[in-house]
């Protein structure tokens, strides 16, 4: 995948390498499944992800357990999930999910990352043809595992693609077949370290090093923003 993928994975996982930062959006994730769709993961493959990605953190069962009880609570209803798109320097497209109890602070916020670096948002919708939204499940590659068989056994759910790197398997398929995959994973009794749904450039860019300092600048801003889940670009 180049230098710069290698650049753009050690610089994210840096920054959310801080339980400070990561703890909360995990909680918050937690609360709004748990308020979807209920409080038993049995029952609620949003939340069994939620928790599942909490606990690859290392997040205690305490705070998880605190945060499928606050859906419960008033505080809860409030999140509104909202996306902002921009371009940021080099032209580097940047796609931002939020989760949120006051829009006007976090469109403010977001807003001023992108202007402070002569970036800035584009309309709703104008970069959603530049990303496919994908369903994407990582778990450890083990002599357990046969990736071809598992292929196999795997397109009937919805499987687009699934490669090994570095010891680690990606099964990815469209982000209608979450639900699917992730039962079909489970039920071949694979432990599934990450699952997540993920938007994936159509066209991704290349940059130089250079490029990537002054646009992982940008997205630091961005990220430890308590408000933004995720953030994508058309970073190859």
């Amino acid at each position: 995948m180049g230098r710069a993928f290698e650049y753009r994975r050690a610089a994210k996982e840096k920054r959310w390498g801080h339980m400070s930062r990561i703890f909360p959006k995990l909680s918050r994730a937690i609360t709004m499944a748990a308020k979807e769709g209920g409080q038993d993961p049995d029952m609620n493959a949003k939340l069994r992800t939620a928790i599942q990605n909490a606990k690859a953190q290392n997040m205690p069962k305490d705070n998880i357990d605190s945060a499928i009880k606050r859906a419960a609570g008033k505080d809860a209803s409030e999140y509104t999930e909202v996306n902002y798109e921009g371009k940021g320097p080099h032209g580097v497209l940047v796609f931002v999910e939020c989760a949120t109890d006051n829009t006007t602070r976090t469109v403010a916020n977001v807003k001023s990352y992108f202007n402070k670096v002569g970036g800035g948002l584009v309309p709703t919708g104008s970069l959603e043809f530049m990303f496919s939204r994908k369903a994407v499940f990582e778990f450890e590659k083990t002599d357990k595992v046969d990736i071809e068989e598992l292929e196999l056994e795997l397109i009937d759910a919805g499987l687009e693609e699934i490669e090994e790197e570095e010891g680690m398997v990606y099964a990815s398929g469209d982000y209608t077949s979450f639900g699917t995959l992730s039962k079909a994973l489970e039920d071949k009794g694979i432990d599934v370290k990450k699952a997540t749904l993920k938007r994936i450039p159509t066209t991704p860019v290349e940059f130089t090093e250079e490029q990537l300092e002054d646009i992982e600048k940008l997205l630091d801003k961005i990220e430890e923003d308590d408000d933004v889940q995720h953030v994508f670009t058309n970073i190859a």
